[in-house]
C-alpha cells in the first residue's frame, strides 16, 4: 500500500515538474521574442516615472497610437467621371483608419461635410489616372489631406492615419 502511494506521489511530482517546465519555457520564449522586436511589448515598458504613455501625455507629446486599429467606415460613393467626352462610373468604398475615438466621433458628427469633401475630390479624378497604382496612391493622399482639414465651427482636426479602399470599380 505504501509502495502504491509513493508511486502515485512520484508520478504527481513528475507531472507537476513537467507542467512547471512547460510554463517556464513558454514565458522564457515570450520574453525572448519580445526583446527581439524593436521595442518591448507595452506591458514591459515602464520608465522610472511609471507608465511611459502617461509620461508622454504629461510632457505634451501626442498620445501613442492605439494598439487596436480604430476604423470609421463611410457609405460607398458613386461618381460620374468624364474623360475624352466619355462618361465613366466610379464606385468606391472607403474606410478611414483614425488615431482615436475622438476623431471617429468627430467624423461621424460631421458626416455630411465628410461625404461632400470626398465626393468633390472623387469628381475631379481622371479614370485613366486612378486606375494606376500611382494614381490611387495620389488619390489617397488627396483624400487624407482633404479630410484632415477643420470642420467649422469645430477648430479641432481629426487624426486620420490612413484612407483604405474597400471597393474600387470603374466602369
Amino acid at each position: 500500500m505504501a509502495r502504491k502511494a509513493s508511486t502515485k506521489l512520484a508520478r504527481l511530482i513528475k507531472t507537476g515538474l513537467l507542467v512547471l517546465f512547460i510554463v517556464a519555457a513558454s514565458v522564457g520564449a515570450t520574453l525572448y521574442y519580445s526583446w527581439q522586436q524593436d521595442s518591448p511589448p507595452s506591458w514591459l515598458q515602464w520608465s522610472e516615472k511609471g507608465n511611459p504613455a502617461a509620461a508622454a501625455e504629461a510632457d505634451g507629446a501626442p498620445a501613442p497610437i492605439a494598439a487596436k486599429p480604430i476604423f470609421a467606415p463611410l457609405d460607398p460613393f458613386t461618381v460620374t467621371l468624364s474623360e475624352n467626352g466619355r462618361s465613366r462610373i466610379l464606385y468606391v468604398g472607403i474606410t478611414l483608419r483614425v488615431q482615436d475615438d475622438g476623431s471617429r466621433a468627430m467624423l461621424l458628427e460631421y458626416m455630411p461635410m465628410v461625404r461632400d469633401r470626398v465626393l468633390k475630390i472623387l469628381a475631379e479624378q481622371q479614370p485613366s489616372h486612378i486606375q494606376t497604382p500611382e494614381g490611387r496612391q495620389a488619390l489617397v493622399q488627396q483624400l487624407t489631406a482633404g479630410l484632415k482639414e477643420q470642420y467649422p465651427p469645430n477648430p479641432a482636426q481629426p487624426r486620420i492615419n490612413d484612407v483604405l479602399f474597400t471597393a474600387f470599380v470603374i466602369q
